[in-house]
């Protein structure tokens, strides 16, 4: 769901302005790295902006599981994702697990799996993770709003680069996805780079139960 390779956040190692939060001892292995992944991987920048106000608290358990990807503006991994489902468990370290399913291009496409981390960032009553890939890379992962049955949500961030409307259920009401559409301007959100997803289901080939996998 994230791209840490394309604008990680935090302090620390900075390449042409693009700050990249990395956990050392890879210190050494990003910098020989960076120029390869930046020439074969970033198409642009973006500045971070004023900062999103999160939701004030969020029960971690509650929102654990199944969300179906309905809206985005999508980083380079998620470009063509047909049946995208993002899934969270968390962790003996209070760690969150995910995994990005989806399949790229067409609904009859192998289904792809991508891992990441969550970590809860201190004191934002776990509205706020730092993402985690490659064990490498972090990415800033804000709860902009949840409703209040835990149904619906809308991560963002505060460079206004990326954005995620997820639901229980592959599909919404047109109301709902409206009124996503008009929070999402109010946070900063240019609203005409927010695409539909594709979600088809039932699937019932042999990918159908792809959701999961081993914690890193």
């Amino acid at each position: 769901m994230q791209d840490a390779l394309l604008h990680p956040d935090g302090a620390g190692l900075r390449t042409g302005g693009i700050p990249f939060d990395v956990d050392p001892p890879m210190r050494s292995l990003a910098t020989s790295a960076l120029p390869l992944l930046l020439a074969t991987l970033l198409s642009g920048c973006a500045e971070a902006g004023t900062p999103i106000q999160t939701v004030h608290n969020v029960d971690l358990p509650r929102f654990m599981g199944r969300w179906y990807v309905i809206g985005i503006i999508p980083t380079r991994f998620e470009r063509g994702s047909h049946n995208p489902v993002e899934t969270y468990r968390l962790d003996r370290k209070g760690n969150v697990c995910t995994w990005y399913r989806y399949r790229p291009d067409r609904f009859d496409a192998p289904v792809k799996l991508l891992k990441s981390t969550g970590l809860v960032v201190p004191g934002t009553g776990n509205a706020e993770w730092k993402v985690r890939f490659f064990g490498l890379f972090k990415a800033q992962y804000k709860v902009g709003w949840l409703a209040p049955d835990y149904n619906q949500v809308l991560i963002v961030r505060d460079a206004r680069d990326y954005l995620w409307y997820m639901a229980r259920t592959p599909t919404v009401a047109e109301s709902d996805y409206q009124a996503m559409l008009a929070r999402a301007g109010t946070l900063g959100y240019d609203v005409g780079r927010i695409e539909r997803v594709p979600q088809r289901w039932p699937e019932t080939d042999a990918g159908r139960d792809t959701f999961d996998g081993d914690c890193e």
